[in-house]
């Protein structure tokens, strides 16, 4: 079948002017959309002038080219223009056999038209006769689905291929996920799988030896994916960096100290920082532990620091983020990059490119530079927003081990709890019809103080008061909350707890409460939820005696109270301080 279209192809060719197709391109880009490559060749065709062509590729994406050029032109120019700094380190001579159909200039051409040549000696005639059959044949096999190359004719192909060409195909099949092993341009059982398992999951007949339109289809398809990033070399001197940044994907926006912002679109969802800041050890170990905080370092992900750097990955359902950053003659310098999860292939070859291309530059980020009037508040650091937990509940410290009784409905539904923002915690205990919790810290502690409990029976009317994070994490030490003891029951008759006169906020249940000696006589409990709108002063706290069973179920004892008359307000209010914890709930 082959041959017999080439026959009749023949008779065909040789009966039109003889055309030969002797330009190239320098093709500079590709995008996934039309909208996106229309974009990208308006900016470079300001550049460029008429010089820019846009055409769609055989893989479906859409390519930027300049020229065209003639083929022994194109590598000069090439090399000209990445000189410049005029276009992507990653661009490349393109004889234009994978572009259809023309997009840009609008107007233009549907398609790549061959230069006409000057009638030629005989023998040029027939070299360029053969020349177009081939190509003829080639665009007639696609269309009526006819294997282009036999395995050995695919093999004969392939063996054309220089040291750069063989490893690229490599590079190409292990992004598309087929290969693992190493780059090194040989094409033994390993390549040979990945080649197979590429054709089976393309459709193709798994020779193991991809024909020139298949290794076209497939390098153009890598080429243009890696393309889309726009890596290129940034050199940004306020923060005294020079590294490669996707600049396809961000831009930049703004400078807040210590960190330069590059943000992307909402559609892409890619940001970038730079981070420069005058310091020593203690700074980077403190900016370790602050980035964090932030929401850009996901709680999940590798961690890693050293004496003079430090790694941070990131990575929840709507986010993930790499972080590096280095201490080298009084400075700290890094970056950090944030994408959305389903660009996880390709936005890790853009944090490969930065980690390796990174290098600090003369200078610093000058601390007063940004603007003085940009928005401030306490949930933003430098323009990055500060993590804060879902909820924010009290406890106490009931031992000297750091052990921390609290409420039920602080670690309700929580996928992590912590003492504070950093404390990690495991659950101990939990009494939910007394609505009491034990928590025990996974790190050592040893608390300032600790609950020493009530041991009479509470005097009605008496004054009490809670303590408790009342506003959360707003606050860095818990409030001090007065009341009365209105009864020694609940309002249906429940020993186990107490009424208090006394109008608390969800932030104080779990809290301690105090008598007038500094004891503690109970835990405040949260509001009922129950459709009941009781008064705003009226309050709950489970009773010692209820406590005291609860705890003694962990193989734990209470410290009793000794104290006697009634502590001063300021003695209490340290007291408090030392033995009152913030619980945080984190999803």
């Amino acid at each position: 079948m082959v041959k017999l279209l080439k026959v009749i192809l023949s008779l065909m060719v040789l009966a039109l002017p003889v055309q030969a197709q002797d330009t190239s391109w320098v093709q500079v880009e590709a995008q996934p959309t039309l909208r996106e490559a229309q974009e990208r060749a308006r900016v470079y065709a300001a550049q460029f002038g008429a010089a820019v062509n846009g055409f769609q590729l055989s893989s479906g994406w859409y390519a930027i080219a300049i020229g065209p050029f003639g083929v022994d032109e194109a590598p000069i120019e090439l090399r000209d223009m990445r000189r410049a700094g005029q276009i992507p380190g990653d661009s490349f001579v393109a004889d234009g056999n994978s572009y259809r159909q023309q997009f840009w200039p609008v107007g233009a051409s549907a398609a790549v038209t061959p230069t006409p040549v000057e009638p030629a000696e005989a023998t040029e005639v027939q070299e360029i006769v053969e020349e177009q059959i081939e190509e003829a044949v080639e665009e007639t096999i696609e269309v009526v689905e006819i294997v282009e190359e036999t395995p050995a004719e695919a093999r004969r192909s392939e063996r054309e291929l220089d040291a750069d060409g063989r490893k690229l195909l490599q590079e190409a099949l292990q992004w598309e996920g087929f290969y693992n092993a190493g780059i090194d341009g040989a094409f033994g059982p390993g390549t040979r799988r990945a080649m197979s398992e590429y054709q089976g999951f393309k459709g193709y007949e798994a020779t193991g030896i991809l024909t020139t339109r298949q290794r076209a289809e497939l390098v153009d398809g890598y080429r243009a994916q890696i393309n889309a990033l726009g890596l290129k070399t940034v050199e940004d001197a306020n923060a005294g960096i020079r590294l490669t940044m996707p600049t396809a994907m961000v831009s930049f926006d703004r400078i807040e100290p210590p960190f330069i912002h590059y943000t992307g679109t909402a559609e892409n969802g890619v940001n970038a920082l730079l981070i420069s800041q005058e310091g020593d050890q203690a700074t980077l170990f403190g900016l370790y532990d602050i980035m964090q905080t932030l929401e850009i370092v996901p709680m999940n992900g590798e961690r890693s620091r050293d004496s003079d750097s430090f790694t941070l990955t990131g990575q929840n359902a709507d986010l993930h983020s790499y972080t590096y950053a280095a201490l080298e003659d009084g400075a700290i310098k890094g970056f950090t990059l944030t994408w959305k999860p389903a660009d996880e292939k390709l936005m890790m070859r853009a944090v490969e490119a930065m980690r390796s291309s990174f290098e600090p530059t003369a200078g610093v980020l000058d601390e007063t530079l940004g603007d003085p009037n940009g928005p401030q508040s306490v949930d933003l650091l430098a323009g990055l927003e500060i993590r804060r937990p879902d909820l924010s509940r009290s406890g106490f410290f009931i031992d000297g081990a750091g052990t921390v009784l609290t409420t039920t409905a602080a670690i309700a539904q929580c996928e992590r709890v912590t003492i504070g923002d950093d404390t990690e915690v495991s659950i101990a205990a939990q009494d939910d019809a007394l609505g009491l919790a034990l928590l025990k810290p996974q790190a050592t502690l040893a608390p300032l103080a600790y609950a020493a409990f009530q041991t009479g029976q509470p005097r009605l009317n008496s004054e009490v008061a809670v303590a408790g994070y009342s506003y959360g994490e707003v606050l860095d030490m818990p409030v001090l909350t007065y009341g009365q003891l209105s009864d020694v029951k609940g309002l249906a008759g429940e020993d186990t707890i107490n009424r208090l006169t006394l109008a608390a906020l969800p932030g104080d249940a779990g809290g301690p409460v105090f008598d007038a000696s500094g004891a503690v006589m109970g835990m405040l409990l949260p509001r009922a939820e129950d459709g009941r709108q009781l008064p705003s002063d009226v309050s709950f706290v489970a009773a010692v005696p209820a406590i005291a069973e609860f705890i003694s179920t962990s193989n734990l004892s209470v410290a009793a109270s000794d104290a006697s008359g009634s502590i001063a307000p300021e003695d209490l209010s340290l007291l408090a301080a030392d033995m009152t914890v913030r619980i945080s709930c984190w999803n």
